[in-house]
């Protein structure tokens, strides 16, 4: 059952999926559409999940569950993912791969492989200041705190 997001507890659950590329306003708006019904219909083992999402920069997709009220299980996280994969082949974007970086570049966000990344620090074209987005977070409070942040503070701070 869909909640307002900001009502979700600090240490609710989250999941980020990035798209490679920025969705147009009408693309996020039927997106939006979809995941409400999603969120609404979202269930583990027979009972609803109070479950959320944003979507973020034109680019973010952002499903959070409050797992004091009832567990995501394996099937739900499945039934999430299976969701997902229909956006995918809908809007012919990736959300599901791991292996690009999302930062700012400016008031520009860029997506790039992380390869690239790799290259772009080596050759200063990015620092340890820059701000990535740490999709890697788990819940609402650690998004709160730490999705944006300067890359030498993230995971990220491998490449510098």
């Amino acid at each position: 059952m869909y909640v307002p997001f900001e009502t979700l507890p600090e240490d609710a659950r989250i999941w980020i999926y990035q798209a490679n590329r920025k969705l147009s306003d009408e693309e996020v708006a039927e997106i939006e559409q979809a995941l409400q019904t999603f969120t609404d219909g979202w269930a583990a083992h027979g009972t609803g999940l109070e479950s959320s999402f944003l979507v973020r920069h034109n680019r973010f997709i952002i499903l959070a569950v409050n797992q004091e009220v009832q567990a995501a299980s394996g099937c739900s996280i499945d039934a999430s993912v299976h969701f997902i994969q229909e956006l995918e082949k809908k809007y012919n974007i990736e959300l599901l791969d791991k292996m690009n970086v999302t930062f700012r570049l400016g008031e520009h966000i860029a997506h790039k492989p992380l390869i690239e990344f790799r290259k772009m620090a080596k050759n200063k074209a990015v620092s340890p200041k820059t701000i990535v987005f740490n999709n890697l977070v788990n819940t609402v409070g650690e998004w709160q705190e730490y999705w944006e942040v300067p890359a030498g503070e993230s995971w990220h701070s491998r490449f510098f």
